[in-house]
């Protein structure tokens, strides 16, 4: 026992397995072919195990190995005599059936395994052509009924609707049958439609696209649209149904828009022209009419037509509605509009000419006459200039709501109102600036009490909205700096802190250059009352006579207006005290000169009448007429002018303000209103007044046409010396230069507008003095001469 080798049982069973397989042959009839060397674990398989080793009994031979092979049925299995032939009647008998709306012999399962053997039989392609003849048979038979001209529109857009609606429940049915053809023969052929595609070409083929049908359709379907226009109720269910059934034919856009879009157009083209010219329409009628048109468009898309509609169409409605006489609409009401500030309807006019290509070009350019039209009335009209700041102030304001709330804040129209009003402001030279320089004085005196601060600052922003279209802002600057010197000096200036705000905002516009001047005249205020608080202290050291209070403002001449030398009369006991003022300031700051300027001047005097004593406060002219009635009750008017040396205008004015104003603390003799040489001048002893402190209206405030030329002069005369000193500094750098290219460059540089001419004898008139010259052989050619 000990020499024999004995295998493991595993190996006996895989022997056992191995000769099982090989001897043993399966034949199925249930499967497609024959199997050959099949096994218990497996088809196809190696039973030997290089593991097992053979017992003793067994034959050592190698096994032999076999593969599985699947082969095909050799020979088909005949179909019955007659398969085809009758499949094919029972399918049609079916389609017959379904065709004409009646019960159908077989069940639908039978039908569709039948179209599923012929298909798996090669039958499709013949199967394909027969339900295409039947199909194309049965439509050519339905064509008769709605070729009838014996019913109505409505009536046959309904017999229409309703063969639709019947060929698409018939088309769905067959195509549950055919199903299985559609999903595979159709699939495989490219060139083949749908079963579903197929009734839809048969469809249009034979009933849509035939002449008589086809523009019965659209003439119909046209003339109900028409009739909802004109604001008949339609059935838009049916014109739904209708137009959906042309979209999938896929011939809507050819048979339909067109015509659609054409016929829109001669509408609304007929109806713009009628309205817009009708004097029963206004512009916001027209504008609500159209807007409302629109909107009945857009309804129609969104119930009945195709999407694809929408743009064509409404671009059809603003075109023949508003582009067509967008002109005209601007021209019709616009100004009106604006005048009422009509903000809804300008909203609608603009949404409705945005729409329009060119539209807001037309309504800016109309926008820009309304504001050059409004504004030069305001400007050219002389009885408006007491008002005429704060008329723009208000209009500008109102226009720049109206681009707010009406425009959508549109740059293109805040452009045109810049330029406008640009053009308005300057419209006449010189004369805005002067007025806008005298408002902005009104509002900074204390007479205007019922302005807050923050109100104030509101306002003056306003006005520097004006402020910046100027072009000529030396003059302002010369009329603004007069009235300035006037508030500070005779001291009619309601708020400091007001004064240096507004000079704040005149430097932020224009520079420190602009305000250099404007800022020393604060500085020397400052200075004076620093000099004032010495003055008392050197008066109380002195122990000089004290019983007038004085106070005197030291300025700089290069900083304030120009003020001419006045000679007057002064009491002696004033005289003292200019004197004693005078030895104190040169003590301080030798070698400086003094000059007395009287005309800026102002008391307070202490009247007494017989109804009471009272403080007057007025100005150093009405001053010294007073004080001569200390002597005399009455006094002549040569008397007054050979005892005051006041200038004879100068002094009519102060008596007029004295006698003729509201406050009559003299009588004129004879009484008038303007001073004559032989009148005279009683003191008033029934004058009465209910206020202790009274201010009798000081002339310096008050500003003559004399002083207003003398300004406008001044202006002109400093504008001969800037256009001088630009001309010199330009041919100084560019030594020689042509006369328009020196013109321009000279324009560039100053800050007011400049007249050719002006330029040109400015230009003559350097050449006199030599500082250029004309080249030799071209006139037009200057030369600096160094």
């Amino acid at each position: 026992m000990s020499g024999t080798k004995r295998s493991p049982p595993e190996d006996n069973s895989l022997s056992k397995r191995s000769k099982l397989s090989a001897d043993t042959s399966v034949n199925s009839p249930e499967m497609s072919g024959h199997i050959v060397g099949a096994s218990k674990n497996g088809l196809n398989s190696k039973l030997t195990s290089p593991l097992a080793k053979p017992p003793a009994a067994i034959n050592h031979s190698k096994p032999t190995t076999k593969k599985l092979v699947i082969k095909n049925l050799k020979v088909k299995p005949n179909l019955p005599k007659g398969f085809e032939e009758q499949t094919l009647v029972k399918l049609e008998e079916a389609v017959s059936a379904i065709h004409g709306c009646s019960c159908i012999s077989y069940s639908l399962e039978e039908l569709y395994q039948a179209v599923e053997n012929m298909c798996s039989h090669k039958m499709a392609g013949k199967l394909y052509d027969r339900l295409t003849d039947k199909c194309e048979k049965h439509i050519k038979q339905r064509l008769p009924k709605l070729t009838l001209d014996c019913v109505d529109g409505t009536q046959f857009l309904h017999i229409m609707s309703l063969e639709w609606a019947q060929h698409c429940q018939q088309m769905i049915m067959i195509r549950s049958i055919f199903l299985y053809l559609d999903r595979t023969h159709v699939m495989e052929n490219s060139t083949l439609l749908s079963i579903w595609d197929l009734g839809l070409q048969l469809f249009g083929k034979h009933l849509v696209c035939q002449a008589s049908v086809q523009g019965r359709i659209v003439r119909e379907v046209l003339v109900i649209i028409q009739k909802e226009r004109n604001g008949e109720v339609i059935d838009r269910v049916l014109l739904k149904t209708i137009l959906r059934m042309l979209c999938d034919l896929q011939v809507y856009q050819v048979m339909f828009e067109t015509t659609f879009l054409k016929e829109t157009e001669n509408h609304y083209h007929k109806e713009g022209q009628q309205k817009v010219t009708s004097e029963e329409y206004s512009l916001p009628q027209y504008l609500s009419h159209t807007t409302h048109r629109i909107q009945q468009e857009e309804d129609r898309v969104l119930h009945y037509l195709d999407g694809s509609t929408r743009k064509p169409l409404i671009l059809c409605v603003e075109k023949q509605l508003i582009g067509e006489h967008q002109s005209v609409l601007v021209n019709k009401g616009f100004d009106s509009l604006l005048e009422a500030k009509r903000i809804s309807d300008l909203v609608t006019l603009y949404q409705l000419l945005s729409r329009i290509k060119g539209g807001l070009d037309e309504l800016c350019k109309a926008f820009s006459n309304y504001i050059k039209k409004s504004g030069m009335a305001m400007v050219s009209d002389v009885e408006r200039e007491k008002t005429m700041v704060q008329e723009l102030m208000d209009f500008k304001e109102k226009l720049d709501a109206v681009i707010s709330d009406s425009f959508q804040k549109n740059e293109k129209f805040q452009r045109a109102l810049q330029e406008a009003f640009e053009c308005i402001v300057n419209k006449r030279q010189n004369k805005p600036a002067e007025l806008i320089a005298k408002f902005i004085d009104l509002q900074l005196r204390p007479g205007n009490k019922e302005c807050t601060d923050e109100e104030l600052d509101r306002l003056l922003d306003k006005v520097m909205v004006l402020f910046r279209f100027i072009h000529g802002k030396d003059v302002f600057e010369a009329f603004y700096k007069k009235d300035l010197a006037k508030r500070l000096l005779v001291g009619k200036s309601a708020s400091f802190d007001a004064e240096k705000a507004m000079l704040l905002k005149l430097k932020q516009e224009c520079g420190s250059s602009f305000t250099c001047k404007l800022e020393g005249m604060f500085k020397d205020m400052e200075l004076s009352h620093d000099i004032m608080s010495s003055y008392k202290q050197y008066v109380t050291a002195k122990e000089l006579p004290s019983n007038i209070d004085l106070t005197v403002n030291v300025l700089t001449m290069g900083y304030w207006p120009a003020y001419p030398p006045v000679e007057i009369i002064l009491p002696l006991n004033m005289v003292g005290y200019l004197e004693d003022f005078k030895t104190f300031y040169l003590s301080k700051h030798s070698g400086r000169k003094l000059q007395w300027q009287p005309s800026l001047g102002h008391c307070t005097l202490r009247a007494s009448f017989p109804h009471g004593d009272k403080d007057l406060q007025v100005s150093l002219y009405q001053t010294l007429v007073l004080l001569l009635f200390n002597d005399s009750d009455e006094l002549s008017l040569q008397y007054i002018k050979e005892a005051t040396g006041i200038e004879p205008s100068e002094l009519n004015r102060t008596l007029q303000s004295l006698a003729c104003g509201k406050v009559r603390v003299l009588t004129k003799l004879p009484k008038g209103k303007d001073v004559q040489p032989n009148d005279k001048f009683v003191y008033n002893k029934d004058f009465k007044h209910k206020l202790i402190r009274i201010k009798i209206n000081q002339v310096q405030m008050k500003e003559t046409p004399e002083e207003n030329q003398a300004t406008n002069e001044q202006v002109f005369q400093d504008r001969q010396y800037q256009i001088d000193a630009a001309i010199v500094r330009i041919m100084k750098m560019r030594r020689t230069l042509p006369h328009n290219l020196l013109v321009s460059e000279a324009c560039d540089q100053l800050r007011f507008p400049l007249k050719a001419s002006d330029l040109k004898k400015r230009i003559e008139s350097l050449i006199d003095r030599d500082y250029m010259r004309r080249d030799d052989d071209l006139s037009n050619i200057y030369h600096y001469v160094a």
